[in-house]
């Protein structure tokens, strides 16, 4: 296990903001796990675990520690005739995986391509993508319980999974260290193509019966052509969810407001773009001083260079306040938020 003080995290976050901790510990190995129980107790008032930090804002330092989990492995443990279970430790990169296990012959993954982080962080925010969830494949999660040091294994139910949500994120938030999960992968080819873009994607490309590669390829194409990539300029992807709303309300606003996008939900309420209505604010490829609002998506804000943490964010609480004027939503952040 490495460990390093006074450690600086703008290597370690995809805004690439400066921030520091206390202390650093960089978890390798299992036997690193195990020396993490023995050596340290941890406070989640003061800690934090760390993944990689695609989907956090630091507007403020680490007082304590930050835990790294780097630990990598995958390994397939069974496998049917469709059906197949994998399990992946927290330290892999999950874009890589996606990657692997089409190359393996396995789908499910393919609309989660391209989707920055580590495996540990996707059960967090149930990361999703083109009609896709995590929730959709997830079996189980293997954790370690930062307050006791025992392990405990989640059932997907039991994770309390909803729209960029989940008990690790909301109700145990910094409680657990998230080990490894379980995947449910298939050996025959389940396509879900209903989301909007894919298709024509695909027909773009002159493929008109997809496999679940082909479909990864189109979901990269989209992603690169409509998002910037966070080596370059710094960002966390969306930084606001796309709101829930009643429908009672989305129907107000379609009277109101010609053109806003919405999307029924099997739950009975509307999922509205938090995008159009940022747009429709006029901030798209607004900047002021390094912070702003990518150009290419107006739910991604940006770091164009030596922005802070905190001016990103009083950035962002501009543009909550602004769709909340006009349109009456309050808009969530995305990103955990370290003040």
């Amino acid at each position: 296990m490495k460990q390093l003080f006074n450690a600086s995290l703008k290597s370690l976050n995809s805004f690439s903001v400066e921030a520091r901790a206390g202390q650093l510990l960089i978890l390798e190995s299992e036997h690193d796990l195990q020396t993490l129980k023995d050596l340290h107790q941890f406070d989640p008032k003061c800690d934090l675990v760390l993944g990689g930090g695609s989907n956090i804002l630091f507007a403020g330092n680490i007082a304590g520690t930050v835990i790294l989990n780097r630990i990598s492995g995958k390994k397939i443990i069974t496998d049917s005739d469709d059906d197949v279970l994998l399990e992946v430790s927290g330290g892999e990169n999950w874009h890589q995986l996606v990657l692997w296990s089409l190359e393996q012959g396995l789908s499910g993954l393919e609309n989660l391509s391209l989707i920055p982080g580590l495996v540990g962080a996707a059960p967090m925010q149930n990361i999703g993508a083109y009609g896709v969830e995590l929730a959709d494949v997830l079996e189980s999660v293997h954790v370690m319980d930062l307050e006791t040091g025992n392990s405990n294994k989640f059932g997907r139910d039991d994770c309390q999974l909803s729209y960029r949500d989940s008990r690790f994120k909301t109700a145990d938030v910094g409680r657990y260290l998230i080990d490894r999960i379980v995947l449910r992968l298939h050996r025959r080819f389940h396509p879900k193509l209903g989301y909007d873009g894919i298709t024509e994607e695909l027909h773009s490309m002159g493929i008109q019966q997809a496999t679940a590669r082909q479909v990864s390829d189109a979901v990269i194409r989209i992603r690169q052509r409509k998002l910037p990539a966070p080596e370059v300029t710094g960002n966390a992807g969306s930084f606001f969810r796309n709101p829930v709303v009643e429908t009672a309300l989305a129907d107000l606003l379609v009277k109101n407001f010609s053109g806003i996008p919405t999307y029924a939900l099997d739950n009975g309420k509307t999922k509205l773009s938090a995008a159009w209505m940022i747009d429709q604010c006029g901030w798209k490829g607004y900047r002021e001083g390094d912070a702003g609002v990518s150009d290419l998506h107006a739910l991604v804000l940006v770091n164009h260079g030596n922005a802070s943490g905190l001016q990103i964010l009083e950035l962002a609480d501009e543009i909550r306040d602004s769709v909340k004027a006009r349109f009456g939503v309050e808009l969530v952040p995305e990103p955990r938020i370290i003040q």
